[in-house]
């Protein structure tokens, strides 16, 4: 199943086949991923299994209230690889119109939720329903899903890098050098079997990463020690890697931050097409571009705790320092303790800079 995860990254067409097998071993009965763009208002993916047309078409005429609802849930909720039950952690959905119209009558009494990708100007979910006839979500359910959690967060966040419906072989060389993203194929021991054009001049700088006896490394050896061991999990056994190769952190020349992010290539038919012997495909993502970085990553740079990083966030999408206050339900003093934090562990003075040196560690996407 986490093989054919992979397999969505470069062909999102698969996805229904991952949400129906992974319904099957959490009892759900219907499911749905979803990548929205809230800057654009559109949606960059949006896959389902089992849901009739019909009631797909009706749930449009539920879309403020279904608003609403998630953004109790993301603030009460903010954390990627945990999934969520609705009827445990967010009971009031069961008294709303749009349950009453759209759940109830086809038979729904729970729902499985998974943050999948949590940006400023992007949101990311996972979602199953459950079936009145298998009852509530279970713990167990719970657990199953975590286990594929942040695979499937992996699959959705470089297939978020990359903005494409396929990617065949023999185009191989030609799509890699169209991306503005740095891509390594690497064989074992982070041998290099091919660079992108943008990864070739980043190796050539030597910063973040650079080329040793044709081998990938980093600036920074404990950088180096954890490539390498995502690299290695790729080849042993793509289901350990867990959330080892989702934002590496990078050291740049100058000392400014960059990411790694690490996808498996050693099995599965649509994966082991790209290139001959290749372990996995390494995404660098550098300093100085002009969205906003998955803060997961940001988190673990600049050692944020979660509280500091969700007030992060709604300072990054232009909330005031007392509208995040009021929205992650603290006192104004204590989001500007955070700040102060976020200040202090960022070294920067204002809020200015701060956005500023967030915003040069996104992912870029093709030219």
């Amino acid at each position: 199943m986490i093989g054919q995860i992979y397999d969505c990254t470069f062909n999102p067409g698969l996805w229904p086949e991952v949400i129906h097998a992974v319904g099957d071993v959490t009892n759900c009965f219907a499911g749905m991923i979803v990548v929205a763009d809230l800057q654009g208002s559109q949606l960059r993916l949006a896959q389902q299994w089992n849901y009739a047309p019909a009631w797909l078409a009706r749930q449009q005429d539920h879309e403020a209230e279904v608003t609403e609802l998630w953004k109790k849930f993301l603030a009460s909720h903010p954390h990627l690889d945990e999934p969520a039950s609705t009827r445990r952690d967010l009971p009031e959905t069961y008294d709303t119109r749009y349950y009453a119209e759209w759940g109830r009558p086809q038979g729904i009494v729970d729902t499985l939720h998974l943050v999948v990708l949590r940006q400023p100007h992007r949101l990311g979910e996972f979602g199953l329903s459950r079936h009145e006839s298998q009852g509530l979500v279970t713990d167990e359910d719970i657990a199953r899903l975590r286990l594929l959690a942040p695979h499937i967060r992996r699959a959705v966040t470089i297939s978020d890098l990359l903005d494409m419906q396929s990617f065949e072989r023999q185009a191989f060389g030609a799509t890699l050098d169209s991306l503005a993203i740095s891509v390594v194929i690497v064989a074992d021991a982070g041998r290099i079997l091919h660079a992108n054009d943008a990864a070739r001049h980043m190796l050539d700088a030597g910063s973040p990463v650079l080329q040793a006896g044709g081998c990938l490394t980093a600036r920074d050896p404990r950088a180096t020690q954890e490539l390498l061991r995502a690299i290695a999990l790729a080849q042993a056994d793509e289901a350990t890697i867990g959330a080892a190769g989702i934002g590496v952190p990078l050291v740049q020349a100058d000392m400014t931050a960059a990411v790694a992010h690490v996808l498996p290539l050693a099995r599965g038919d649509i994966r082991m097409r790209i290139a001959p012997q290749a372990i996995a495909a390494v995404f660098i993502v550098p300093g100085g571009s002009a969205s906003p970085a998955d803060l997961s990553t940001v988190a673990r740079i600049f050692g944020l705790t979660p509280a500091e990083t969700r007030q992060l966030e709604y300072l990054l999408a232009g909330a005031t320092l007392n509208e995040a206050a009021a929205a992650l339900g603290v006192s104004a003093a204590t989001a500007r303790t955070h700040r102060e934090h976020l200040f202090a562990k960022t070294s920067v003075s204002r809020r200015a800079d701060l956005v500023a040196l967030v915003e040069r560690l996104v992912p870029p996407v093709r030219r």
